[in-house]
């Protein structure tokens, strides 16, 4: 009976890993339902973690209804639904020294690299049109970052040779913008860096002028400071960068460990997220209490993320940010973070 009952798990989670890459946005509800029964099932701490609330699966209809995990289970426990029992990378949310970090791992490197790649080319258009700078030298320094996976993989996709990592190398990229920038090929030039990388290359001794004349730089901050600088408000910092490179606003990317879809920002701090992701806001005061874009308002709340891409750990998280609805649906902005949490150093800026 248990081989039985492994067998059809397995058969369930591959039907639904395939919806995951084909599933209509209009069929987003139905789908994140089918994962949370499943889930609910398969996963162990998921399922010690509803039982404790007292719910009854069965009357959970709608998504609002679904119990959201804390996130803080990402530093305490190893999150798994179903048999798999080795992931094939573990990435490791940054932290300052003495800090418990988070452990998600990677079961299906191939999912998460097709989920990513399709949230940023809804977003921007394919990556073969995009040569890829990356200034993310906190990132590069541990081996174990979710986001230096995600950008390998898309500076592989664009195919560029002038796409790659910058760690401490600030001369040779400059050459390959200015480059670019003399010689263009009709590619975008997408700049992607942790906060205070871009902030130490605006505010540095190298002449950028030439980048203002260069109409296809794109510049996107994954958010932190690590550490290195000052906290400072997002408008601050963009005005900066603004001023700096010569571009009309900053994108921004809003991701994390414990999540694998990621959200974009085309300026000004509002956040689109990726198909499989679904933002929900729960009560200040209240966290099982959570509501929607229809009906929110502009209140501020606690974000609460489905990610459908999370199909092998867990995809109903319950994060320690705060956030509120813009005007269009789905959309998002990020407020900060709750008082009593560690300040996460990737991908969040204070507004």
């Amino acid at each position: 009976m248990a081989l039985q009952n492994n067998i059809a798990a397995t058969e369930l989670r591959q039907r639904l890993r395939n919806q995951v890459l084909t599933f209509d946005p209009s069929d987003f509800d139905e789908l994140a339902l089918q994962i949370f029964r499943y889930q609910a099932e398969h996963n162990l701490i998921y399922n010690q973690f509803i039982n404790h609330l007292n719910i009854n699966t069965e009357h959970i209809t709608c998504l609002t209804d679904i119990p959201f995990l804390p996130i803080q289970f990402f530093k305490t426990h190893t999150i798994t639904t179903g048999s798999i029992s080795k992931g094939e990378v573990t990435f490791q949310s940054s932290g300052t020294t003495g800090q418990q970090t988070s452990h998600h791992n990677l079961y299906d490197p191939a999912l998460y690299r097709a989920v990513s790649t399709q949230i940023f080319e809804e977003k921007y258009g394919a990556l073969g049109n995009f040569h890829i700078l990356a200034l993310l030298p906190s990132y590069l320094e541990r081996n174990n970052s979710s986001l230096v996976y995600m950008l390998q993989h898309f500076i592989e996709e664009s195919g560029s040779p002038f796409s790659g990592f910058y760690l401490h190398n600030t001369s040779e990229m400059l050459k390959s913008l200015e480059n670019l920038t003399s010689k263009p090929d009709g590619r975008k030039i997408l700049l992607i860096g942790v906060t205070f990388a871009l902030l130490d290359l605006a505010e540095s001794d190298y002449d950028l002028r030439f980048l203002q004349e260069n109409r296809n730089l794109m510049i996107m901050d994954t958010g932190g400071m690590k550490g290195r600088r000052r906290e400072m408000l997002r408008e601050e910092v963009h005005d900066i960068l603004i001023h700096a490179f010569g571009v009309d606003h900053i994108h921004s990317e809003y991701g994390m460990t414990e999540l694998l879809s990621q959200g974009y920002s085309g300026g000004a701090g509002l956040f689109t997220p990726g198909r499989t992701m679904r933002i929900f806001l729960r009560d200040i005061n209240d966290p099982l209490s959570v509501y929607d874009h229809n009906i929110s308002g502009s209140k501020t709340g606690g974000i609460n993320v489905i990610d459908l891409a999370n199909l092998d750990t867990c995809s109903f998280i319950e994060t320690q940010d705060l956030g509120r609805f813009g005007n269009s649906n789905g959309s998002f902005y990020v407020m900060g973070r709750f008082d009593n949490s560690d300040i996460r150093g990737c991908n969040l800026m204070i507004l």
